[in-house]
């Protein structure tokens, strides 16, 4: 049986494997998820922390071992299968689960998403509010109709960017990764002499212990929003692995993943996972507390635009905005792209729209994004049987004799045994919730490994166990023959130009300079200042040099984007 060559160039490039010229080296995913996974819900998530009454210690070991769990699962599980496979998660089940089983998975991500992106439009606004003295919003509806228009206008702006703007959009978010990782920090440092001068009634720190003593008596108190004993260690270990569930153990990474050239480059996600969700975390948290002492407040009272604008002055302004804009743009996107799957006669613009109405009008409700963190526990538990399903046909089927693929095989659209996992797993994991059974930042594990098992065992039954040699045969000849044109079409595309001119260099070396500015000036606050009329002093400069240098560092990093992007132009 020959393949047809023109019939693959024909098809969509989404349903083929990544060609080999496309795929990327570790620094790129290092950035990426640097980029990613330091934004907007840090502020929220940092905070919560607080009023949930963990302790300093729990906080420091807990969200370490987290991290690295959630690091390990990218490295052991999601990474392999996108390697191995090229393709994203949405290709991969839609040939091992057919068509209806796809749209329920896209319909469960449109939920998702369009949750995720109505959040961070919320999380935006908080900082816009500040510019029209709008009062905090605390209660689980809006209680001010001017700060719904603020959303209202902001996110349509998200919705339209989302429709035509993306590329800029991901572009530009691609800048942001240094720079917040150097804000969240230096926020952090900048607030904390005013912190351990309410508490120790000095500014500088003598030792570790003075920190301890500062986080255990005024930021992890060990002591929730409600006066009670706050969570405990395993909470916070099972909140750290848990927040990214969608992505790994839900396999939805496989999309970023699939480039990598490497199954190691997995590793790559501790850009995101140490220096965004660890640190990033923690310096939320003193951020946090210390906004609440300095305004003699409690943190439960303030949103992430009074932090910001306390710890940062107009750079606060600035990254609750962008972190929030950012990250959802991305998910309104995903979102549309979802959503268009399921309405194919649509456009994907009509259809991004038509959720991004949806969205705009449920950022009009507090709520959503200070529940932000048991939101993204759940959205992980309705996915996690899913990357358990894809987990079983991939890595269990070929090592127990059964056959991958086999509904593929057998030219079925309905894949029974799929649908009825999803279901019965979703039923497992969620009346183990309602049991209280366990934690229910844990209630992955169990679910992940029942629905590999029940799959596993009714795929068994529907024709998994059967062989296909004439089926497999030809699958393999259709796999050889887009390699075999993809090679072909490398040739013909040419290999990206990489900007090494002396304009771009200087470009950014002047980003990382501003970057490293910053940093310098924030620990000159931290450790430099004797008193607290020295704190006075270098908190303002901090202030009005961070801004100038976070003109620069944009200024500078998007001017080098845009040459580089010139010359490749210039090249097709």
């Amino acid at each position: 049986m020959k393949s047809n060559p023109p019939a693959i160039a024909e098809m969509n490039p989404e349903q083929l494997p990544i060609p080999e010229n496309k795929l990327h080296g570790w620094t790129h995913f290092a950035g990426l998820y640097a980029g990613e996974h330091v934004a907007a819900t840090e502020f929220v998530i940092g905070a919560t922390f607080v009023a949930l009454g963990a302790t300093t210690v729990d906080i420091l070991v807990g969200l370490l071992i987290g991290n690295i769990l959630a690091i390990l699962s990218w490295t052991l599980i999601t990474t392999p299968i996108a390697v191995q496979t090229r393709l994203s998660l949405y290709t991969y089940l839609h040939k091992i689960a057919g068509d209806s089983m796809s749209d329920l998975y896209n319909a469960a991500n449109v939920l998702i998403f369009t949750v995720i992106s109505a959040a961070m439009i919320t999380v935006s606004c908080t900082a816009v509010r500040l510019l029209f003295n709008i009062p905090a919003q605390l209660e689980w509806y809006p209680n001010n109709s001017l700060f719904v228009l603020v959303v209202l206008g902001v996110g349509m702006i998200v919705v339209l960017v989302a429709m035509y703007g993306f590329n800029a959009v991901a572009e530009f978010s691609g800048l942001c990764g240094p720079w917040l990782i150097v804000m969240f920090t230096s926020g952090a440092l900048a607030l904390f002499p005013a912190l351990a001068n309410a508490v120790i009634g000095q500014t500088q720190l003598t030792s570790f212990s003075d920190f301890i003593t500062i986080g255990d008596q005024s930021i992890w108190t060990g002591v929730n929003s409600a006066g009670e004993p706050g969570i405990g260690l395993l909470e916070v270990i099972g909140f750290a692995w848990a927040a990214n569930t969608i992505t790994h153990f839900g396999l939805i990474d496989m999309a970023l993943l699939r480039y990598a050239r490497k199954t190691v480059y997995g590793l790559c996600t501790s850009a995101g996972m140490l220096f965004g969700h660890y640190i990033a975390w923690i310096a939320a948290g003193i951020m946090g507390a210390g906004t609440a002492v300095l305004l003699k407040s409690t943190i439960v009272e303030l949103d992430p635009g009074d932090v910001a604008y306390r710890a940062l002055g107009l750079s606060g302004y600035v990254i609750v905005i962008v972190a929030g804009w950012t990250t959802a743009n991305a998910n309104l996107y995903r979102a549309g792209l979802a959503a268009q799957a399921i309405f194919h006669h649509h456009s994907r613009k009509q259809v991004t729209f038509a959720v991004g109405v949806v969205t705009v009008v449920i950022a009009c409700f507090p709520f959503v994004y200070r529940q932000i963190l048991p939101l993204l526990t759940y959205a992980g538990l309705l996915v996690v049987p899913v990357g358990g399903i894809v987990f079983a046909e991939h890595f269990i089927f070929p090592r127990i004799g059964l056959t991958r693929y086999w509904l593929k095989y057998r030219k079925l659209e309905w894949s029974t045994p799929a649908i009825a996992s999803w279901a019965i797993g979703l039923v497992f994991g969620f009346g183990l919730n309602y049991l209280q059974v366990m934690s229910f930042f844990y209630l992955f594990l169990p679910t992940w490994a029942f629905t590999i098992v029940l799959y596993t065992f009714l795929a068994s039954r529907f024709g998994a166990a059967e062989s296909y040699p004439v089926e497999e045969a030809a699958e393999n000849e259709l796999n050889a023959a887009i390699k075999e044109f993809q090679s072909k079409q490398a040739v013909t595309e040419g290999e990206p130009i990489h900007d090494d001119s002396v304009m771009s260099k200087v470009l950014h070396g002047v980003a990382w300079i501003a970057l490293t500015v910053t940093l310098v000036l924030a620990l000159i606050v931290m450790f430099g200042s004797g008193d607290m009329a020295a704190y006075e002093r270098n908190v303002g400069v901090f202030y009005t040099w961070g801004f100038v240098m976070t003109i620069v560092y944009f200024g500078s990093s998007y001017w080098a984007l845009q040459r580089t992007k010139k010359l490749n132009r210039v090249q097709i």
